[in-house]
Order: structure tokens, then C-alpha cells, then sequence
């Protein structure tokens, strides 16, 4: 993250989305594991032969491999997937910036200058609520809102952003410093062209 601030520009704090949506994908972790335990058991004696008289003792391990196959591609499908995905989000404040990343192979950013924003509003459904957690959206006026969405401690991160903005210089911001004087600009910028010295 160092190499991609500004000049003069700090991280303030980093945060993922409210974790609450691992709790399916952590409850099935735990269940899907006992559950293929417990087949692999019943398997080992010898139910199936019960069930269905043409199945020999010589299926057992082509039985107990096919439920381990079917655990593990159901973890990787559902737990693992839906883990990667939530730890690919990532929001970031700086003294100048919100940027939000998210995907691990195919990423996307996006970034709204806090100069930009005129006005941060916090969402929350009775979910959101009770867990400390809600949306953000940025309004950055003419090009629409930006929208954080399941940050945790909503409130302190808005708070955070909030801060951030008064805590800007005022005046025109050029490369991470304030234009106090025309002087300053390079001479590309200047009128007239270059100067002649």
C-alpha cells in the first residue's frame, strides 16, 4: 500500500466486510467433515450390503472415497469460495482517499477522493444493526455514489471519514500539497509557457 499513497498522504485504517457472512461457510466446515465421518463409519459396517445385497466388502473403499470426494468438493465449492471471497474485500481510508478493492484474481479498485464528497450516509437493515455493521454510501454530487457495502463498526468508520475531511488542507490540493501561491506550479503549467531564465 506504501508505494501507492500520495505525497504527504497517510493510511488512516483498513478494513474487510462484517464477517457475518462466513457463518454459513464456518457452520458447514464444522458439519460437513462430522457428517462424511459418520458415513465413512456406517460404511465400514457394512450397511450398504443392508441396503443393497450386490454390494460386496470390496466396494467399502470406493464407497469411503467417494464421500471424501464429495466433502472436500463441497467444502472447496461452498466454504472456500465464499471464505476467498470475503477475504478479497478490503476497504481503505487515507488522510486523501477511500479505495475499495475486492477479488483475488481478476481485481477490482476504485477510489473516490475525499475532496470529492459532499455528503456520507450510513444504511443499515435490522440485521446490520445489531451487529454494528451497515453501508456507506459517498455522494460525490454530479458523478453519483459510491457505496461501501457491510463495513463493520459502520459508525467509527464514518466518523473516521468525517475526520478526515475536516482534517483537509484548504485551498487547491497539487501533489499532496496546498497552492498557496502561482509560483509554485511547474513551468508547463504556467502561462506564457516556459520560463526564461
Amino acid at each position: 500500500m506504501r508505494k501507492e499513497l500520495l505525497p504527504g498522504e497517510q493510511v488512516i485504517t483498513i478494513t474487510r466486510q462484517q464477517a457475518r457472512s462466513l457463518f454459513f461457510p464456518v457452520l458447514a466446515f464444522i458439519v460437513v467433515p462430522a457428517a462424511a465421518g459418520f458415513a465413512c463409519a456406517w460404511i465400514v459396517r457394512e450397511n450398504p450390503q443392508r441396503l443393497a445385497p450386490f454390494i460386496t466388502a470390496a466396494w467399502t473403499p470406493w464407497l469411503i472415497g467417494a464421500v471424501l470426494v464429495l466433502a472436500g468438493w463441497f467444502l472447496a465449492a461452498f466454504s472456500l469460495k465464499r471464505v476467498l471471497r470475503w477475504r478479497s474485500v478490503k476497504y481503505i481510508l487515507t488522510s486523501r482517499r477511500v479505495l475499495a478493492r475486492n477479488g483475488m484474481f481478476r481485481r477490482n479498485d476504485w477510489q473516490v477522493s475525499l475532496m470529492a464528497i459532499h455528503n456520507v450516509g450510513v444504511h443499515q437493515s435490522m440485521l446490520q444493526r445489531s451487529l454494528h455493521s451497515g453501508n456507506i454510501s459517498l455522494d460525490t454530487g454530479h458523478s453519483g455514489i459510491a457505496v461501501l457495502t457491510d463495513v463493520p463498526e459502520v459508525g467509527k468508520f464514518r466518523g473516521f471519514i468525517l475526520d478526515a475531511m475536516d482534517e483537509l488542507p484548504q485551498g487547491e490540493v497539487f501533489e499532496g500539497e496546498v497552492l498557496r501561491d502561482f509560483e509554485e506550479l511547474p513551468w508547463e503549467f504556467k502561462e506564457g509557457g516556459r520560463d526564461e531564465r
